[in-house]
């Protein structure tokens, strides 16, 4: 299914996420559009108008009551998801690049460029206490003093959050106490997407440096590393089989120097405990910036720098058969 650009972004995708059923797809991009559209059918339900920057992140919580996103004219704003009405707007000294909700949905966390003087922070907000969001004043503020952060989501529980840094490092910060709790780096270069298994045991990461890497989210332990010749913008893990999915391709600056034909932007299928790639699916014009796997397993939509957001049904058993082959 294809989204109508006419209907949907103007600019290129920057994520995308489905909420915890699967009947929506949320979509941003580097306009100041927020859409959520149907996911069965690709209709477009409704737009959340208010920003006035590049969207970098969204996030919609447990029941799909929430919407959050975080963008580049220095915000982080809460909608409410049937209305599209804005009902919190969080001002940050600089750009918004990672937002999420806890796993109750009461805490959010977003974390802000280090550019024009301003270092990377990691925010904390209760949104049950009106007061942090009337006095935009966060219950815990960390400082990311060496390298900005450049993904981020929460651990299990909700008890931490696991960020991925323009370093390759990746810190494990502590949501009591902001401290971290284990630091490892198994990236050269940056780590440009996280995305948790659905058990929420293990995250794959995407990186710069040509690989995404899976890791244990308690421990921080590298388990398994997945090898491409192409920087990898987005990795996701299969909620139902040992599949993971790969998106990249050049960097958007690079891009216009290679035609279609020859600029590698397939999605890339990976078997989890082989390593080994066993599929290829084509279909953007240009690099997939996002990836995500619907909750059932059976269809995964990509988002690309063409401004297109693709939702490919496939049948898993034939990859399965294919591999074997």
């Amino acid at each position: 299914t294809e989204a109508d650009p006419a209907a949907g972004h103007e600019r290129s995708i920057t994520q995308i996420k489905y909420n915890r059923e699967g009947d929506l797809l949320f979509t941003v991009a580097k306009d100041p559009i927020v859409n959520v559209w149907y996911s069965v059918n690709g209709e477009r339900l409704g737009t959340y108008m208010g920003h006035t920057g590049a969207v970098w992140c969204v996030d919609a919580d447990w029941d799909t009551k929430h919407v959050l996103t975080g963008s580049a004219d220095n915000s982080c704003r809460l909608w409410d998801c049937e209305t599209g009405k804005q009902l919190a707007l969080l001002k940050t000294n600089s750009a918004v690049r990672t937002c999420g909700f806890d796993f109750g949905g009461n805490i959010i966390m977003f974390s802000t460029d280090k550019q024009m003087g301003y270092q990377c922070f990691v925010s904390f907000f209760d949104l049950r206490d009106p007061s942090q969001i009337d006095s935009n004043e966060p219950y815990m503020k960390i400082p990311c003093n060496d390298s900005k952060i450049t993904s981020a989501v929460w651990g299990p529980l909700g008890e931490c959050i696991i960020a991925g840094h323009e370093s390759g490092e990746l810190n494990q910060y502590s949501a009591k106490s902001g401290e971290v709790l284990v630091n490892v780096k198994e990236h050269s270069r940056q780590i440009n997407d996280i995305q948790l298994s659905r058990d929420m045991t293990m995250f794959v990461t995407a990186s710069k440096d040509n690989t995404a890497k899976l890791f244990d989210s308690t421990t921080l332990e590298h388990q398994k590393t997945f090898r491409t010749e192409r920087p990898v913008n987005s990795a996701a893990l299969s909620p139902n089989y040992d599949h993971v999915v790969l998106g990249g391709g050049q960097e958007a600056m690079d891009v216009t120097t290679t035609s279609t034909r020859i600029g590698k932007f397939e999605a890339r299928f990976f078997h989890l405990a082989f390593e080994e790639e066993f599929g290829r699916v084509k279909g953007h014009f240009g690099p997939i910036n996002s990836v995500a796997f619907h909750p059932d397993g059976k269809s995964y939509s990509s988002g690309g720098e063409d401004g297109y957001v693709r939702i490919h049904y496939f049948d898993p058993q034939y990859f399965e058969f294919e591999f074997e082959a």
